[in-house]
């Protein structure tokens, strides 16, 4: 098996390909393909470019506090609680992409960097992979958001995200994934 956990035979075999759709975030292409198996199929996939995660956390005394920002999102119809996160630009390493939005949304910065997660968002139609940081020994800035975003930040004992996230408060899967990792490593480092 490949390093990337995909095998040559596993892969489609795509018949024709077009774009349906292209705008600045994402586009999407109409595939005819034949799957392993045999199955000939339409699969329109959303083309995206990857977005990281940023799990910044201050844990210099006691009990880690994690930074959440706080905006309305669209698509939910509703402000939510989340991760600092946001696209990684075309040809950008994802670090990189990782401390552009944690400036440019929050203000901080941090020492100490680590990729702790990787993995595909909604793979039945959506190509987008999203890593997640941890980031540590943070120090304070002026946030730099972009014109359309209006993010309120708060610092919040892991314990409260936790509960936050089990009583339906936040509801962003990849916040939901970052905050439970972070849990889960806890307990294993006890």
């Amino acid at each position: 098996m490949a390093k990337s956990g995909k095998s040559k035979a596993a892969k489609a075999r795509v018949i024709s390909s077009r774009v349906s759709y292209r705008g600045p975030v994402f586009s999407v292409t109409t595939d005819q393909v034949i799957e392993p198996g045999g199955i000939r199929a339409r699969r329109d996939i959303v083309r995206h470019s990857g977005s990281i995660v940023i799990l910044a956390v201050d844990d210099q005394a006691g009990e880690p506090r994690v930074l959440l920002e706080r905006q309305y999102r669209h698509a939910a119809q509703a402000l939510m609680w989340e991760l600092p996160a946001g696209r990684i630009d075309e040809g950008e390493p994802e670090l990189a992409a990782a401390k552009r939005e944690l400036l440019e949304e929050t203000g901080y910065t941090a020492g100490r960097w680590k990729r702790v997660l990787h993995f595909y968002v909604s793979p039945g139609f959506l190509d987008e992979t999203m890593s997640i940081y941890l980031a540590k020994g943070l120090r304070p800035g002026i946030a730099k958001p972009e014109e359309d975003e209006k993010i309120h930040t708060r610092f919040l004992d892991l314990s409260a995200a936790e509960r936050m996230v089990r009583n339906g408060r936040i509801r962003d899967a990849k916040t939901i994934v970052g905050l439970l990792w972070l849990a889960q490593s806890r307990q294993k480092a006890r």
